[in-house]
């Protein structure tokens, strides 16, 4: 059979030839990546005993979906198990003899029993200085359940890498007759109509915390979730996706339909829309029903307590973190400056004689920033949507290898996804949201944040516990330890009890610092005894440090394995595009384990970076740290000979010595987003995220129209990356532009918002075929 190389002509543009080394047999260290990938990361069967994973990045909730019907391999059929009795309840569900438990995606019902908070309508959440006088209680009875889990799961093993995707809708409602476009906070009547969908709960979706149903098909169909606000949505697959080359080609699909059946049931005026923020969130009359702002529990200028979640854990964790730093929370996002922006600029929506909480001082102690775009409140970082990977790896080494080398991507890919142009009405000078969710869920006292000296907390907090890792954890003799941070902060007591549980020294550290944090929701019921079988008191810290990448252990009783979390990128207008930065993903997970590749830099210099992704247009305008050569090799062992004189040392000491290293710094250099994902054009330079992706795919003798459809994702990303086809961010800055009502001056107006969401819709709908965003598919759509 002809290669898909040769064939690459008739999959659209043609794929240019690769130029680098990882394609040169001749390569004492590459040449053999392009011969044959590692046959032990291809799983016999891509769908065998398929759960359903799907990451989450709201507190409070088991961040995988934990159950779904046991599936079973007979040479290339797969089998549905017999029909079994669904009963979401908090005990779980019992399935062909087995125990699974069901995820509770929200707490608007009682909750399953792996919910990290075990979240009860009937709990009594504790106060802030309540919560605070139990909160080392909780972090000791979490490390407790962290080792019991490890020492029960340490030797887990999966026979498949299984993954999923998670998308999230902003739920828009048109007023055409006013030109007004709206916020929706009907999330709970159209989850309702969902889960009452008799032929959605046939195929095995719906809504899996409000149901009590008989799946009579099998999981086939999508089911969707509540989020932070009452104008989002989320949505998964109803199976996990396996990492067979035939089942990428159905995500799109997948996609397409969960929005199709979203739309169907809501409103005839409503709309889910894939946008990051809504652009006049907290702007006006914004939102429907209307709701006045300034609520005893976000006590914001803007938004209106009604406009989150109702369950009592959402309103106590915007409550809590408020009361924890002891003022609202300050997010200050730099506005664009057009020709006739006032400037200095002075936010106009701010109001300094408001006097109806204590916190309303804030502004007036200078909250409100000069030349930013001033929010207050929880609802401006959390109502974002945003699109997330989740992997199952093969056992704890497979999981720890991909979350270490996928980090250094992760601002790499918020980069390329960038969406976020405008904040409370105004455009703004960034383009992403990332540090503005951080913002938004700081919970940092003065003194953790250096305002103030060292008196009543512990130490000083560099990050936001919504922000870039600060940690490597894999064992990997490549892992250097000027790549780790050396300012890192841990709690050292729970680091040693760790140790002394038995777990080594990278995975402790990690941990130790995640639970430098106070717990913020605590449910009373929950302090009463310590249980192993439970993670309630770990999941309390672990799914309250919202990194842009996540590890995450096995839930106990289940046959979910070790997953991690890819977490930074923004969601795209098409589902499109969503499906091709999922995929690519995969890819590179796949590409990264069958070649062992090597992306360490400096955690320093990835914290960094993800400051640089949120630059204006910084796809194009900017450049980032980035690993030379990803296929570096393990560092030789010379037996018996004591360490070189070199200047460094691997972080993991493998009781053999090795040559010296040389300098860290000449191991990564400043690149270009294209120069990342396509390659450097000298003989020697980066080969590209892309052609590496390729090589893999040539190694693995893909056929020819399954090569073809997965070209046309791989060259949206390819295009996007040199420029030539625009983020969203780029496309929706120029479309205010180029309004007719927009005077230049930063300002996005009612009409503005209504025309913007209304084309943003025929986008979703026509992908760049219609009036708008050929800018961002150019003519091969």
């Amino acid at each position: 059979m002809p290669s898909a190389r040769s064939l690459s002509a008739g999959c659209g543009p043609a794929r240019r030839p690769c130029r680098h080394a990882i394609l040169r047999k001749t390569h004492p260290i590459r040449g053999h990546l392009s011969v044959k990938a590692n046959p032990a990361t291809v799983p016999v069967c891509a769908r065998a005993e398929a759960l359903v994973i799907a990451p989450h990045c709201l507190p409070g909730r088991a961040s995988l979906g934990d159950c779904a019907p046991h599936r079973e391999c007979e040479g290339s059929n797969l089998r549905t198990a017999a029909k079994t009795k669904v009963d979401v309840g908090r005990r779980g569900v019992q399935r062909n003899g087995s125990f699974v438990r069901l995820t509770a995606h929200s707490a608007l019902q009682p909750a399953s029993h792996t919910d990290p908070h075990a979240a009860r309508a009937l709990g009594t959440p504790l106060d802030w200085p309540d919560a605070k006088k139990v909160a080392g209680k909780v972090r000791e009875w979490g490390i407790e359940q962290l080792l019991a889990t490890w020492r029960r799961a340490k030797g887990k093993e999966r026979d498949a890498m299984l993954w999923g995707d998670e998308i999230e809708y902003l739920v828009v409602a048109y007023d055409d007759e006013n030109r007004k476009a709206k916020l929706s906070l009907r999330q709970a009547d159209i989850l309702a109509a969902l889960a009452s969908d008799e032929k959605l709960l046939e195929e095995g979706g719906g809504v899996p915390d409000m149901q009590q149903v008989e799946v009579k098909k099998g999981d086939t169909a999508p089911v969707f979730h509540p989020e932070f606000g009452r104008f989002m949505l989320e949505t998964t697959p109803g199976k996990p996706w396996g990492i067979g080359f035939k089942d990428l080609l159905d995500v799109e699909p997948n996609m397409k339909r969960r929005r199709v059946i979203a739309k169907e049931h809501m409103d005839p005026a409503e709309a889910p829309i894939t946008m990051t923020t809504f652009p006049r969130l907290g702007l006006g009359d914004y939102i429907t029903p209307y709701y006045p702002p300034s609520g005893p529990k976000l006590r914001s200028q803007y938004v209106p307590d009604e406009i989150a979640n109702p369950h009592i854990r959402f309103p106590t964790l915007a409550a809590n973190i408020r009361a924890r730093r002891g003022r609202k929370v300050e997010i200050n996002v730099p506005v664009f400056k057009d020709e006739r922006t006032p400037w200095p600029f002075h936010d106009p929506t701010v109001n300094y004689d408001m006097h109806n909480w204590p916190e309303d001082d804030d502004v007036r102690n200078g909250a409100a920033k000069e030349n930013h775009i001033y929010m207050d409140a929880m609802a401006f970082g959390m109502g974002s949507c945003c699109l997330q990977i989740t992997f199952q790896a093969k056992n704890i080494e497979e999981g720890r290898k991909m979350y270490d080398q996928l980090s250094p991507l992760g601002p790499i890919l918020l980069a390329l996804t960038a969406a976020t142009p405008i904040y409370k009405g105004f455009v703004a000078d960034t383009d992403v949201r990332w540090n503005q969710i951080s913002r938004a869920v700081d919970c940092r006292t003065a003194e953790e944040l250096g305002e103030k000296p060292l008196k009543n907390d512990r130490w000083r907090i560099p990050k936001s516990r919504y922000a870039s890792n600060s940690t490597y954890i894999a064992q990997d003799s490549r892992l250097r330890k000027e790549y780790l941070d050396p300012e890192l902060v841990i709690d050292p007591a729970l680091k040693q009890r760790l140790v002394d549980g038995g777990m080594d020294d990278l995975l402790a550290t990690h941990f130790a610092h995640l639970f430098i944090r106070d717990p913020i929701v605590v449910f009373n019921e929950d302090l009463q005894e310590l249980d192993l079988d439970k993670v309630d008191h770990f999941e309390n810290l672990q799914s309250t440090n919202w990194q842009h990448m996540r590890f995450k252990p096995p839930p106990h009783g289940s046959d979910i394995g070790w997953r991690v979390e890819f977490r930074p990128m923004e969601i795209q207008l098409t589902d499109f595009e969503n499906a091709a930065f999922s995929i690519f993903i995969v890819l590179i997970t796949r590409a990264i384990l069958s070649y062992d590749l090597n992306f360490y830099i400096p955690i320093a210099k990835v914290t960094e970076n993800m400051e640089t992704a949120h630059a204006r247009d910084s796809v194009n305008s900017r450049k980032f740290w980035f690993r030379n050569d990803p296929f570096s090799p393990h560092p030789a062992t010379v037996n018996g000979s004591k360490r070189g004189s070199g200047t460094a040392s691997p972080a993991v000491d493998s009781g053999a010595s090795t040559p010296p290293l040389g300098p860290v710094e000449s191991e990564y250099s400043l690149m270009t987003v294209a120069e990342i994902i396509n390659g450097q054009p000298t003989t020697n330079g980066f080969p590209g995220l892309i052609p590496i992706v390729e090589s893999y795919l040539d190694s693995m003798n893909v056929d020819v129209e399954t090569r073809c459809e997965l070209a046309r994702y791989l060259d949206l990303i390819r295009r996007r990356a040199d420029g030539t086809l625009w983020t969203a961010a780029k496309w929706i800055r120029q479309f205010v532009a180029e309004h007719p009502k927009y005077e230049k001056d930063s300002v996005v107006s009612e009409d503005i918002q209504y025309d913007l969401v209304k084309a943003i819709e025929e986008i979703t709908e026509k992908e760049g075929r219609g009036t708008f965003g050929k800018e961002m598919f150019g003519s091969r759509r």
